[in-house]
């Protein structure tokens, strides 16, 4: 996904983002103002975001039917051409056949030979056996000739069905291509939103997305579902005070943001250099945080399942591109995060 550069902002809006997390913790929580467009953004980035996997299923499923095909014509032209040669050989044999029988005498007729014979019994079982290699020779030669009608007709259909599926597979493309730039439209006009509420200090109310059916018996889950991984823990950059505090995932503007475990939303907050940002309290005393945002999905308070989708990846904050800022922490403020990698990787989740 293309990313859009950036201003970088202060250092000290982590400072900020911590005042805020604990004036929420505390039970103050920022201006909540419902968009008459945010929620409209939302649901069309995640439609498209669906369509767009659909459109890719199909053009990869397409392409590899094509691959396939293409690949069954070229093995049946191969044949074709080890059977015209076969054919080849069979007329070269029955060529010597009947220079073998001009030789001994081919046109004169049978009756004569018999009468001129030394020998007549040992003519007629040599004639019979010329005989009988001719119509060997006739018969493989009408077997391989039907061999070769089949082959070419086969051969012919596959090429046919190639040159379909091609054709089919450059209408998907451009169907592919069509919803990927609405896609990155509708992408940028919900950033624009997620900036401008982030700007004024008035988060949005929760945005309600259509959750997926997500059926999982695993109790922690990588935030995101498709990602690379970028910036690192505790790696060293231009854009943090000090170190970076958590795992970057690097996704495009509107991608789901999943809830890693069960738990309860403990703040909500769109302002600072996290931008918008939700944190999550899971069992056993671990908080989760979900930064740069560019839409919420849950309330503070909420309950929370693994793997429900807490909102929608963007760039707000202190952020030069689209990405997921997640941090494990030992409390909800910033300051107390434990590498993400190694904590996933000690309840079985390989990042």
């Amino acid at each position: 996904m293309r990313q859009r550069p950036r201003s970088p902002r202060s250092r000290s809006s982590f400072g900020v983002s911590a005042l805020l997390c604990a004036l929420v913790a505390l039970g103050g929580p920022p201006t909540l103002s419902e968009g008459a467009e945010g929620p409209q953004a939302s649901a069309e980035v995640a439609r498209l975001f669906e369509e767009a996997s659909a459109a890719t299923q199909r053009y990869e499923g397409g392409r590899r039917a094509a691959a396939a095909q293409k690949a069954k014509a070229r093995r049946m032209e191969k044949l074709l051409v080890r059977e015209r040669r076969e054919i080849a050989v069979l007329h070269n044999d029955l060529g010597r056949i009947a220079r073998a029988q001009y030789r001994s005498g081919g046109d004169v007729p049978l009756t004569a030979q018999m009468l001129l014979a030394e020998d007549p019994e040992e003519l007629m079982h040599g004639q019979r056996a010329v005989w009988q290699a001719d119509l060997a020779l006739n018969n493989a030669v009408d077997k391989s000739r039907r061999a070769e009608r089949k082959l070419a007709e086969g051969q012919r259909k596959a090429a046919a069905e190639w040159r379909s599926l091609q054709e089919r597979n450059v209408r998907l493309a451009k169907l592919k291509q069509d919803i990927q730039s609405k896609l990155e439209a509708a992408q940028w006009e919900l950033q624009g939103e997620a900036d401008r509420s982030v700007a004024a200090g008035q988060c949005r109310g929760a945005v309600r997305l259509d959750q997926p059916e997500f059926r999982s018996t695993r109790a922690w889950l990588p935030p995101v579902e498709t990602y690379e991984l970028s910036a690192g823990f505790d790696s060293a950059g231009a854009h943090w005070a000090h170190r970076h505090t958590g795992q970057d995932f690097a996704v495009g503007i509107g991608t789901p943001v999943r809830a890693a475990g069960a738990g309860r939303v403990v703040s909500v907050s769109c302002g600072g250099g996290f931008g918008i940002e939700v944190v999550v309290r899971h069992p056993g005393g671990y908080y989760t945080q979900y930064a740069h945002l560019a839409a919420a999905a849950v309330d503070q308070g909420e309950r929370v399942r693994a793997g429900q989708w807490l909102g929608q990846a963007g760039t707000t904050g202190n952020s030069t591109g689209p990405h997921l800022h997640f941090e494990v922490r030992l409390t909800p403020y910033l300051g107390s995060g434990v590498d993400p990698v190694k904590w996933f990787a000690e309840r079985g989740v390989r990042l």
